[in-house]
C-alpha cells in the first residue's frame, strides 16, 4: 500500500520551513504531491502563477538532493480540498492511503471546509506543528467528532513563516532559487 502525502500551500513565498517540511515528508512517504493554492481564508501578496513557479523551483532544489518522490501537481490546486483528493485519486493508485498535510494553524478552519466530513472520510490528516500556534485540544476533539483520523507530526519545522519573510525581507529565510526569483521579478517590495 503506497502512502501519498498531499501538501497544498499558499507559499507566499515558499520559505525554508516549506523546504524542510517537504524534505521530511520525502523521507516518510512514498510520494509527496505538492501544489500551490489560494486559501480563501487568507490574503495573498503575490499572484498564484508566481507562487507556483517559486514552489516548483524549490522542488527542483530538492531533486538536486535526490528527493525525486516530491513533485508538483498543478491539477491538485482547487479551492475545495475534497476536489483535490478526488483528483489525487485519479493520479495515484486507487489503493493508496492519502495523508492531507496541514499546518497546526488550520485545525480550527477544517469544520468550515466544503463537505469536511466527506473529506475526512477519505484522508488521514498529518498535522505539522506551526510556530506561534498551539494545538487546541477542543479543535482536535471537533475533528475527532467529525470522524477525522489524524497524526500530529513529531517533526517541527523551523520557526519561519512567509509572513515573517514578507515583514523582514531576510533572504536567509529562503532557498537560493526562490531568493533569485523574487529579486529578478521585484516581488514583495
Amino acid at each position: 500500500m503506497i502512502k501519498v502525502a498531499l501538501f497544498g500551500t499558499s507559499s507566499d513565498p515558499p520559505t525554508l520551513a516549506h523546504y524542510s517540511i517537504l524534505r521530511w515528508l520525502a523521507t516518510h512517504y512514498d510520494y509527496v504531491a505538492v501544489w500551490t493554492s489560494d486559501n480563501p481564508f487568507k490574503s495573498h501578496f503575490c499572484d498564484l502563477e508566481n507562487r507556483a513557479f517559486m514552489l516548483k523551483l524549490m522542488i527542483e532544489e530538492l531533486h538536486d538532493y535526490h528527493f525525486f518522490n516530491v513533485n508538483y501537481y498543478p491539477q491538485l490546486s482547487h479551492l475545495r480540498s475534497l476536489i483535490t483528493v478526488q483528483n489525487a485519486k485519479a493520479i495515484f493508485d486507487s489503493q493508496a492511503i492519502f495523508f492531507l498535510v496541514i499546518g497546526g494553524d488550520l485545525i480550527s478552519q477544517i469544520p468550515r471546509w466544503y463537505k469536511s466530513e466527506d473529506l475526512l472520510a477519505q484522508v488521514q490528516l498529518l498535522i505539522i506543528p506551526r510556530f506561534g500556534f498551539s494545538l487546541d485540544q477542543n479543535d482536535l476533539q471537533v475533528l475527532t467528532n467529525l470522524g477525522a483520523k489524524y497524526t500530529i507530526s513529531s517533526f517541527v519545522p523551523p520557526e519561519i513563516s512567509s509572513s515573517f519573510y514578507r515583514d523582514s525581507k531576510q533572504d536567509n529565510l529562503l532557498t537560493l532559487a526562490v531568493q533569485s526569483y523574487i529579486n529578478d521579478h521585484n516581488l514583495y517590495l
